[in-house]
């Protein structure tokens, strides 16, 4: 167990995930000072962290039994930011924030080895004091500001502690993104999300809300009309604006019927000015939910982008995490869009997968570099515990063994992802970082990577990790991110994820997107 003790609660989410990264699998609790929980030293308490708040500067202390070493953090001299009465508009926020992880960082990586407990293990998190999902976040918005490559490097070498590996990789994807999103056409937009909820079956591994078309595709039309519904109150919501890209997602959207694919794509048209968008995604997905007749309704409704997701090319990992398709039924689907005028077309892979080795992804990219899409997104397992893969491996016990293994694994085949791509000819455009993850902390920091041709990236992806535009997204489980742009930061509302209860409170996830964009930011 570790325990952080704060002078008050400001920053604990932040510090816990710090610390966490150097000690994968350690439990952590943060404790208020002076609070019953504080003044209880449990014999469990293999390390402790204590943090003082003051009015120019920041106090930490690391104590591991009779070892303590300390440090502290000079701010700049001016109001008392930690009793500020709305901490989050403080201007010192960001820098107490660094200032602070800094420290802490520091004082954890240099504490000497042998004063640690030996059922504590430490490791040296490779992405530094970055502990967010969107590290590009950083960088790019440094480089909108108008900061030089140069400046905005420096600046993560400073305050963010990351090694050289990723911070390359960090400036690399940053820079692209920064490149795309200076279009001229892009201010002022919004892009548009549609979810179905649908699958074909559900993979073990899958956390999200999907539901198997064979047990709720009774549920298909009549949520369908409802969808139509929130399709129509969303365009009148967003009538006068640009729309920039479009991305139909799930679940697996090619579930539907073509007759239904139809009448979605017509009800988009008749609703928002599709002509106008950039791009249109569909993820077709799953190779057995795919058609030719399917693949005709989204060439006629101009679907210039999407997605065949085979995961993985082993048949037995396959059949292992329920997917009814084979690895020759993902050549064929591929093989079937390609000839019929696609030319952007994705391809999504997950390293870690059960039992996969690394001779096996091997494998996997050779089948993959035979097909030649057009981007390939990387994506690394975490075994969530509403999957049905994690129950059944905690069943057998064997869940943290193969924890373990696939650890080990993930690191080389995230190497040879790389070296997959740069052979390629794939650039990385686009990452977000795991929580909780497996192979959190070592030298992958167990990032998603999205790689594709130049000309071949998909804009959507962007937007929605960097959160530097409104995405007004429509459906069960869907999550709207409503951006301000004078004040630089998003807020969310959320649609419930069952599709019994979004169909019978459509009009409840209706009202929630009332007010979608303040008036000074429309586009006359």
């Amino acid at each position: 167990m570790i325990q952080i003790i704060l002078s008050e609660r400001d920053f604990d989410y932040e510090l816990q995930a710090l610390v966490n990264s150097f000690f994968p699998g350690q439990k952590s609790r943060v404790v208020i000072a002076g609070e019953a929980a504080a003044a209880k030293q449990d014999s469990d308490v293999l390390l402790c962290l204590e943090v003082c708040f003051g009015r120019e500067s920041i106090r930490v202390a690391v104590i591991s039994g009779e070892s303590r070493h300390s440090g502290r953090a000079e701010l700049p001299a001016g109001e008392d930011w930690h009793r500020h009465a709305d901490k989050s508009a403080h201007p010192y926020r960001t820098r107490y924030k660094n200032e602070l992880k800094r420290l802490v960082f520091c004082l954890l990586r240099d504490f000497p080895e042998q004063e640690l407990p030996a059922a504590l293990s430490r490791q040296i998190p490779v992405w530094g004091t970055m502990t967010g999902v969107r590290p590009t976040k950083i960088p790019m918005n440094g480089l909108l500001a108008g900061k030089t490559p140069k400046e905005v490097e420096s600046s993560l070498r400073k305050w963010y502690c990351c090694s050289e590996e990723k911070l390359a990789l960090c400036m690399e994807i940053a820079m692209r993104e920064a490149a795309l999103l200076q279009r001229d056409d892009l201010a002022g937009g919004y892009s548009l999300y549609v979810g179905i909820p649908f699958c074909p079956t559900t993979c073990l591994y899958c956390s999200f809300p999907s539901y198997p078309y064979r047990q709720f595709g009774q549920y298909a039309q009549v949520y369908l009309q409802a969808l139509k519904k929130e399709i129509t109150e969303a365009a009148r919501q967003c009538r006068g604006r640009r729309l920039v890209s479009v991305y139909i997602g799930g679940g697996t959207p090619t579930t539907l019927t073509a007759e239904q694919l139809e009448e979605l794509f017509i009800h988009l048209y008749d609703s928002f000015p599709m002509q106008e968008r950039l791009e249109f995604t569909v993820e077709a997905g799953r190779p057995d939910s795919i058609t030719e007749e399917k693949l005709r309704v989204l060439l006629r409704y101009g679907a210039d982008r999407i997605s065949i997701n085979p995961q993985t090319m082993q048949q037995k990992t396959l059949e292992l995490i329920g997917r009814k398709h084979t690895a020759k039924d993902t050549v064929q689907a591929f093989q079937l869009a390609r000839s019929m005028g696609f030319h952007n077309i994705n391809m999504d892979l997950i390293i870690g997968l059960p039992r996969e080795t690394a001779q096996d992804f091997a494998d996997t990219l050779e089948q993959i570099r035979a097909l030649g899409p057009d981007s390939v997104t990387v994506h690394s397992l975490v075994i969530k515990r509403a999957s049905g893969l994690r129950n059944i491996l905690e069943e057998s016990g064997d869940f943290f063994q193969e924890e373990k293994r696939r650890q080990e694994q993930m690191e080389q085949m995230f190497a040879m992802a790389c070296v997959f791509a740069e052979e390629e000819g794939y650039q990385p455009y686009y990452m977000y970082r795991q929580k909780n993850s497996a192979g959190h902390f070592g030298s992958s920091g167990q990032e998603n990577i999205g790689y594709a041709r130049e000309g071949s990236e998909c804009l959507y992806n962007i937007l929605i990790m960097e959160e530097v535009q409104t995405i007004v997204a429509v459906g069960a489980g869907a999550s709207t991110k409503v951006y301000d742009a004078e004040k630089k930061i998003v807020s969310r509302r959320e649609n419930v994820k069952n599709i019994v209860d979004y169909i019978n409170r459509i009009d409840e996830m209706i009202e929630r997107k009332t007010g979608l964009f303040p008036d000074r930011n429309a586009v006359h």
